[in-house]
């Protein structure tokens, strides 16, 4: 599956999230959704998701507008993991993860043996079996959080879109997290995920996509990311190194704002 999207503009009253932004993403790829706090990530992400109209421009998904490819089908391609996912219900972890099956059960009918299959998949990548038997209000933000991506990959949809997986994670878990969105990519499907940790990016994406202003600053390998690209989207110095033959970026020191312009959330129109 490939999603194109293309001159995608976004305007929240005065104010302009996004501005006429393309981007092409492909099955098997994993892509880093990178940029500052009001860059316009999760805007991107939801309008990619359908989840959020554009204002102008378009997404087509293997070339197709969503309303020739059709909502459930699209709900079968493509799975959404929100920022700060909740469960407002007190269900059971297995059954919160079985609700990504939805998509492909027929009306009133009951799981089917390959329905099983994948909530077991699921449940496995996402290291959750401990916690099957448990309701969603016992569980910590960063349990919580494992079971509603184990939910998105039961789905086993060809892209994932993932808004800030590992943002409740212990370093454990987020590296566990980022080692499954990347197996997840090499078995063939397509995975966006949004991050702020510069190293995440690095280490596991094959592709980066800097967002600032609204606008994509760098699209393509993270080794292309330069000090001067973050310093104009982060307003940071970075510290370079390297552990194992694998590079790490890390946030080193504020730079003073150019002008008070730089501490707005948008572009203008």
């Amino acid at each position: 599956m490939k999603i194109h999207a293309e001159k995608l503009t976004v305007r929240f009253g005065d104010a302009t999230i996004l501005n006429s932004v393309g981007l092409l993403l492909n099955a098997g790829e994993m892509v880093g959704l990178i940029g500052p706090n009001g860059a316009g990530k999760t805007t991107l992400l939801r309008v990619l998701a359908d989840l959020l109209p554009a204002s102008n421009g378009e997404v087509r998904y293997d070339g197709k507008s969503r309303r020739e490819i059709g909502r459930l089908m699209l709900a079968r391609w493509l799975s959404f993991l929100a920022q700060g996912g909740d469960a407002y219900w007190p269900l059971r972890v297995d059954h919160i993860v079985a609700l990504g099956r939805l998509p492909h059960r027929l009306p009133f009918a009951g799981m089917s043996a390959e329905d099983y299959g994948a909530v077991e998949r699921a449940i496995a990548a996402a290291d959750i079996a401990h916690l099957r038997l448990r309701t969603a209000g016992t569980l910590s933000g960063g349990e919580l959080m494992r079971v509603l991506l184990a939910r998105a990959l039961a789905v086993e949809a060809e892209m994932l879109l993932a808004d800030e997986p590992v943002a409740a994670l212990d370093p454990l878990h987020q590296l566990r997290i980022m080692q499954l969105l990347r197996a997840t990519a090499q078995k063939g499907a397509g995975v966006v995920v949004v991050l702020h940790d510069l190293t995440l990016a690095s280490r596991f994406c094959d592709r980066i996509v800097l967002l600032a202003g609204g606008r994509i600053l760098l699209d393509g390998a993270p080794a292309e990311r330069s000090d001067d690209l973050i310093a104009e989207a982060y307003r940071v110095a970075a510290f370079r190194g390297d552990y194992g033959g694998q590079p790490f970026v890390l946030p080193w020191a504020p730079l003073q704002p150019r002008s008070p312009a730089d501490m707005t959330i948008g572009v203008s129109p």
